[in-house]
């Protein structure tokens, strides 16, 4: 997949009989090996915006075509295997299971779409720098080192796209600084396009396409 083109994108959620706009125009092309950031105040949208261009939620109106087809063509189990196979996530937290291994973990991706004799695993296991810790269970691990396993498993299925939801929230300045400067690095080395939803100014800075999400509005920086 080259692209992901959002066009008139508008989100509304309903509660108690109350309708909260969060989107409105959303218009966002993502290319393959771009750098997307979109920032913007707690509440404004941003991973709500990042959950409906991944497609694990449903805009309001508008549309998004992957590779210039209709999000909404695709059936559900296509919609699934794009995210499997096109799509890599890391979030504010490591989601690891406890009883796996760092090695166990990052398979996990491997295992759903029936391919577990990939020849690269151990190979990203390196690029992220975990080659000492494949044996260990996540309780092991420093804060940064779990982000670590998550960003490998978010590559071992070879994606386009990494959508990133606040990736070093949880991590101090220099971890957070070293977990960034890994992203970018993987990015470059592989084409691989991120688009996060960060208050990190310092992480954004690098980025070649950077919104600010105010008032329902995407706004070019």
């Amino acid at each position: 997949m080259n692209k992901i083109t959002c066009t008139n994108i508008a989100k509304t959620f309903v509660v108690e009989g109350n309708s909260i706009k969060v989107l409105e125009n959303i218009d966002l092309t993502i290319e393959k090996g771009d750098l997307v950031a979109i920032s913007g105040q707690s509440g404004a949208g941003k991973s709500t915006l990042l959950h409906i261009i991944a497609s694990l939620d449903e805009a309001s109106s508008g549309n998004i075509l992957y590779d210039e087809k209709l999000m909404e063509g695709h059936t559900n189990f296509a919609l699934s295997n794009i995210r499997l196979n096109n799509f890599g996530f890391v979030y504010q937290f490591h989601h690891l299971l406890e009883d796996l291994t760092v090695l166990e973990n990052i398979m996990i991706p491997l295992q759903l779409s029936g391919n577990t004799t990939q020849h690269n695993i151990y190979n990203i296991i390196e690029e992220v720098g975990l080659s000492s810790r494949i044996n260990h269970l996540p309780w092991k691990l420093s804060g940064g080192e779990k982000q670590r396993v998550a960003i490998a498993r978010a590559l071992i299925n070879n994606p386009d796209f990494i959508f990133l939801d606040e990736p070093t929230g949880n991590l101090d300045d220099e971890n957070a600084s070293i977990i960034q400067n890994l992203l970018l690095e993987i990015s470059k080395r592989n084409n691989i396009a991120l688009v996060t939803a960060t208050h990190d100014n310092n992480f954004i800075e690098s980025f070649n396409k950077i919104y600010y999400l105010k008032d329902c509005n995407l706004v070019e920086a």
